[in-house]
């Protein structure tokens, strides 16, 4: 069983449905027996990191006892955002911490906000894009975007107006992606397969 962790903010109909098209057997919850009890952890959102924070504070030290206990963990769009030590956005607030780095604006000069589909370069052996073609392209629809700072972090990368930002990162169980995998097509189904077959290996039901 995988538990999407639902906290109020945002797109947890379209994350959902999206698992539930490739097959995964999905629980939409915030109670804590099944954040326990799920072989893997999916934290979606979109919106700001301040409010997030606020609204996944219940759980927060639940769900990071988890991940760091090496449950499988996927932070989507906001939920990956929300992984890092920091978010820089509409304030100061300190996040979740899994992963070392921070939430910065995109610098101006560019288009703001970063929407559309993107080219994404993935660094060797990262597991969410295993079996897939070098270059795959995803949908964006961002502001802000992480400065990784963690040294046991890998990192995949997109070109934006002339920035290099991050797309995605791994670090041990925990994965995150700044796009929109359940909006991404074949492309982005493939990743969340990718994600429930990391499950999998856990050997827990999936």
């Amino acid at each position: 069983m995988l538990v999407i962790i639902d906290y109020g903010v945002g797109n947890v109909r379209s994350v959902t449905n999206a698992f539930r098209h490739i097959g995964a057997d999905i629980v939409v919850s915030c109670r804590t027996e099944d954040i326990e009890q799920a072989s893997g952890l999916i934290l979606p959102g979109v919106g700001a990191s301040g409010y997030a924070m606020e609204r996944v504070a219940p759980v927060a030290e639940l769900i990071c006892r988890q991940a760091r206990a090496g449950k499988p963990f996927l932070g989507i769009c906001l939920g990956y955002q929300i992984l890092f030590d920091m978010s820089y956005e509409l304030g100061e607030y300190r996040c979740l911490g899994l992963i070392g780095g921070s939430v910065i604006p995109i610098p101006a000069g560019r288009t703001i906000p970063h929407m559309g589909w993107n080219k994404v370069i993935p660094a060797a052996g990262m597991r969410l894009f295993a079996g897939m073609e070098q270059g795959k392209h995803f949908a964006f629809a961002h502001s802000f975007y992480a400065k990784v700072e963690d040294p046991a972090a890998s990192i995949a990368t997109t070109e934006y107006e002339g920035l290099s930002l991050t797309a995605a990162v791994e670090k041990g169980n925990i994965f995150g992606v700044q796009f929109h995998p359940e909006k991404s097509g074949n492309d982005g189904l493939a990743v969340l397969r990718n994600f429930v077959g990391i499950c999998q290996e856990t050997k827990q039901p999936c």
